[in-house]
């Protein structure tokens, strides 16, 4: 049963609340975060997956996909695709509902907010597009050719410039949104996933799935620097950045654990076990505790950044992919 959930109805929260899009079951769940405890379930859509909150944290967006779920690489007798479902859904944090749904492109899967918090640029998978969606009116105001299959979408704190991730040729792509053109194109190999950068903005981190690794990029030089291996097994999906910088939060995908990596020495200092098939990853807003969605057990850990490990998992919907922190405070 879907259950609504208002900010004031958690007393003891601290200060924020974790939103996590459950593919299969086309939900979000909420968690308080003070208890670690669900407080809310509710229908968004079909193949709810890229999450992220408004800076202002009164809203929070869930990409929408009518793409029909199917292995990669696997295309032959490919079901016809929803378009009319593809969009981003609009919550309202304070209601505890959704409220709108735009149109927002073909197949949308990740997304990130720019510095100002006025746009939003999609990843428009089956399209080989980024997109760029005007957050007060769900209106497009751009969109810019990448190549074939972009998924993750980050945005440099330093300087507004958005990457995209192709997964088909392993590219990053770097965007100015202000001129709406691509400033350079960044080979890493190894199926990019996501990227994260630095506080101030000069590196950028890129999870890379079928090789294993991350690549890091000098974010000044739009240049590939090196690449951190990561255990055996590894499958690198979402990547998170610590408040100082000084470390890097991988999820391994199958590999079922949170990598943990010093970003001065750019080496491995811990691996933490979580559930199976970790994905979106979040940090809460001190940084004491990361948040994995687990799709293939349908959960979500609770790490203890500290002490190295896993405190509790949390059911949730079915196939739980990305993961928005919402700070009430705000």
């Amino acid at each position: 049963m879907a259950v609504g959930v208002t900010l004031a109805a958690a007393a003891d929260s601290p200060n924020y609340f974790v939103y996590v899009s459950n593919e299969r079951s086309g939900d979000v769940t909420v968690i308080d975060g003070a208890s670690d405890t669900i407080v809310g379930t509710f229908p968004v859509g079909k193949r709810p997956r890229g999450i992220h909150a408004a800076l202002d944290g009164k809203r929070v967006f869930v990409a929408l996909s009518g793409s029909p779920r199917i292995a990669p690489g696997v295309d032959t007798e490919r079901p016809p695709a929803d378009k009319t479902a593809d969009g981003l859904a609009v919550i309202d944090v304070s209601a505890g509902k959704l409220i709108d749904r735009w149109h927002v492109g073909s197949d949308p899967e990740q997304f990130a907010i720019s510095r100002d918090g006025k746009f939003a640029f999609i990843a428009n998978e089956d399209d080989a597009s980024a997109l760029i969606v005007d957050l007060d009116s769900g209106q497009p105001r751009g969109k810019i050719k990448v190549s074939e299959e972009p998924e993750g979408v980050g945005v440099n704190p330093a300087n507004g410039e958005v990457y995209v991730t192709c997964e088909d040729k392993s590219e990053v792509f770097v965007i100015s949104p202000g001129e709406q053109r691509v400033l350079a194109k960044i080979d890493t190999g190894g199926r990019p996933r996501s990227v994260a950068f630095l506080p101030d903005g000069s590196r950028a981190y890129v999870g890379c799935e079928n090789g294993g690794y991350v690549a890091v990029i000098d974010a000044k030089a739009h240049k590939l620097l090196s690449k951190i291996q990561l255990p055996t097994g590894s499958l690198p999906m979402g990547t998170a950045i610590s408040r100082d910088g000084n470390e890097l939060y991988v999820s391994t995908g199958r590999g079922n654990a949170v990598a943990v990596v010093d970003t001065q020495k750019n080496a491995i200092t811990a691996t933490i076990p979580v559930g199976n098939r970790a994905w979106g990853i979040a940090l809460s807003p001190d940084g004491s505790k990361l948040y994995t969605a687990n799709g293939a057990s349908d959960d979500v850990s609770v790490v203890d950044v500290k002490a190295r490990k896993e405190l509790k998992r949390i059911k949730t919907g079915s196939g739980p992919w990305g993961i928005a922190i919402v700070n009430s405070t705000k």
